[in-house]
């Protein structure tokens, strides 16, 4: 198995000299805008001390001060005004930088109060007309801050270009990808700033699935059929459970032992039954055994009835198992052509537990499923190979590969080419993984230019 390297995420690691570098860069343009400021206010001072200096009260009161022989005092005087312009000054700019907050937010949403006023305008009949004006203040709302943002890059243009470096890259992580301003990304290509906050692997999907509109298909797609997968699976010699082609209605399921049960359009572990013997069924997606084969169908009619399963189409398949009894874990590789990026390792029973892997044996976390998290057993460097390879023989940036671990080796479940919520994950591991996808992007399209054929994908789409 890949050993564990670290239980952090792979952004946190550690420190790089670049970002040292980085750091000093911010300090040192802190230090030499603070040196501005002083330089300004002084000239400042100098300014009002002359003013004072050349005013009547000053030269009248002036053969005074002699007379009083109070210029101590009104040293002392002075310096204590100069205290409190100071305090002054400080209190200005606190006010100055609470009035540029609400200038971009003159409105913070509380969440539960939106809520509920989402829930009464369902109730009124009026949602979409509330719907209209939260996106419309919405669009408002990101339109301040895009303008600020674009305009703070603008500033420093042409300033030295390290100080301008930093400063597009501080603007860039807060922008998203449409929001980018050319000049910012003409940069990036010429000079050392990274552009990754202009990739979103949830963005590279969405707009995949646009793309399966305007076409009508995609490659991927034609895996997305759990027989075809089958068949792709069998021409390349990959071991997969037996399963026959045959679709059973409730009424002419197959009663066999050693077997699962599916909905026949299903997805996830919904409708999922594992029968091991007529007395030991497990429920997948509720985590729960059942006794005898009429529990079971009381529980397949309850998924019917609530919805959870659309159809009365059920497939079976070969039952695999971990070890005597024990259900197999599920091994789902995040494929890019030819790379694996990301790795998710399943346990549904008697618990659901998950754990994130990267190709380099790394646990990490992703923003899915934080808090059901465990410790697993990961992969080997031959079952990684097995996945990258299968996804470079699919002319498609993305797909993922789902395997079934039994006692002996992973056995081939199904490709998945959109995997369920995979807006939910965070943001570095959104961009990380659009990094791949756009990597494989291109690494597809040289592959074509220079005459790839993909054989067997090809006959199993001619069919």
């Amino acid at each position: 198995m890949v050993t564990i390297t670290s239980n952090n995420h792979l952004n946190d690691a550690y420190q790089s000299e670049k970002e040292l570098e980085l750091e000093l860069t911010k300090k040192l343009m802190e230090k030499e805008a603070k040196i501005d400021q002083a330089d300004k206010a002084i000239k400042n001072d100098k300014k009002e001390l002359k003013h004072i200096e050349d005013s009547k009260t000053w030269k009248y009161a002036k053969p005074l001060q002699k007379q009083t022989g109070s210029r101590k005092k009104q040293n002392a005087y002075i310096m204590h005004m100069e205290e409190k312009l100071k305090e002054t000054r400080q209190a200005l700019y606190d006010m100055e930088e609470e009035n540029n907050r609400l200038r971009l937010d003159s409105r913070k949403p509380d969440s539960n109060q939106m809520l509920n006023a989402i829930n009464e305008a369902k109730n009124d009949g009026k949602l979409l007309n509330y719907l209209g004006k939260v996106i419309r203040q919405k669009h408002k709302h990101e339109a301040n801050y895009n303008q600020v943002l674009r305009y703070a890059a603008r500033l420093y243009m042409n300033e030295q270009e390290d100080f301008r470096n930093l400063v597009y890259s501080s603007v860039l992580a807060g922008l998203k990808m449409e929001d980018i301003p050319e000049f910012i990304i003409r940069s990036g290509v010429t000079d050392d700033i990274s552009l990754r906050p202009a990739v979103s692997f949830r963005a590279s999907l969405n707009r995949r699935m646009r793309q399966m509109q305007l076409m009508g298909s995609l490659p991927e797609w034609v895996l997305d059929n759990k027989l075809s997968g089958y068949s792709f699976a069998d021409a390349m010699g990959i071991r997969r459970p037996w399963t026959p082609e045959e679709i059973y209605s409730m009424k002419n399921l197959p009663a066999q032992e050693r077997i699962v049960i599916k909905p026949a359009d299903g997805a996830g572990s919904r409708g999922v039954y594992l029968v091991n013997d007529f007395n030991d069924i497990v429920d997948m997606k509720r985590s729960k055994k059942l006794e005898n084969w009429d529990e079971l169908n009381r529980s397949m009619t309850h998924d019917l009835e609530s919805g959870w399963v659309t159809h009365d189409e059920w497939t079976i398949e070969e039952l695999i198992l971990e070890s005597r009894k024990m259900p197999a874990s599920d091994i789902k590789f995040y494929c890019f052509y030819g790379k694996v990026g990301l790795i998710l390792e399943i346990v549904r029973y008697p618990e659901l537990k998950y754990c994130w892997w990267t190709a380099t044996g790394e646990r990490i976390r992703t923003g899915k499923y934080d808090q059901s998290l465990f410790k697993g057993k990961g992969v080997s460097q031959h079952e990684l190979n097995a996945a990258s390879d299968i996804s470079k023989k699919i002319p498609a940036p993305f797909i993922r590969i789902d395997y079934l671990r039994s006692e002996n080796e992973l056995v081939f479940g199904e490709f998945t080419p959109k995997p369920g919520n995979y807006d939910e994950f965070d943001k570095a591991t959104d961009q990380w993984l659009g990094d791949y996808f756009v990597e494989a992007e291109g690494r597809l399209i040289n592959d074509l230019l220079e005459g790839k054929q993909f054989d067997d994908y090809i006959e199993l789409a001619n069919r």
